[in-house]
């Protein structure tokens, strides 16, 4: 029988099922330490030890995907002087170092910008400097494109 190779999705947290986000839950608890073991961190979010098993090694949470030390993050900027200094300032206050920048010719007062980013240093996830990125005033999308070693 021919064995399936791997596939990874990355999944909105809102559309997974109950049990996956309980057990998701479960790992952050063990984890941060606030119980000492997985039956009190599974009596803690109401799951079953059954379902924590099932998906233990199967769900994450997207930052700690991330850590895997390589990320490219696309943009999609107004053109404004002094935008992409901005960006890359956030991008640095992070921790993350640019490896890769690549911007298009604005058409139509538009920018796209794609970043490749070393995030071993980086002192937030990957989610925290997207919501800041999304604040900025000049910046109309961010999207992750890929994320690896």
């Amino acid at each position: 029988m021919e064995e399936k190779e791997e596939q990874f999705f990355l999944v909105r947290s809102d559309v997974l099922p109950e049990s996956m986000q309980k057990t998701l839950e479960a790992k952050a608890l063990l984890e941060r330490g606030k119980v000492h073991s997985v039956h009190e961190a599974v009596q803690r979010v109401d799951l079953s030890r059954s379902a924590f098993y099932k998906y233990k090694d199967a769900v994450f949470p997207f930052h700690a995907m991330v850590k895997e030390k390589m990320i490219t993050l696309f943009f999609h900027l107004e053109d404004r002087s002094g935008t992409l200094s901005q960006l890359l300032q956030m991008v640095a206050d992070s921790g993350c170092n640019v490896l890769t920048i690549h911007q298009t010719i604005p058409l139509q007062g538009k920018a796209n910008v794609t970043l490749s980013l070393n995030t071993s240093g980086m002192h937030m996830n990957i989610e925290e400097l997207m919501q800041q990125c999304r604040r900025l005033d000049f910046v109309d999308r961010v999207e992750v494109l890929s994320s690896g070693a």
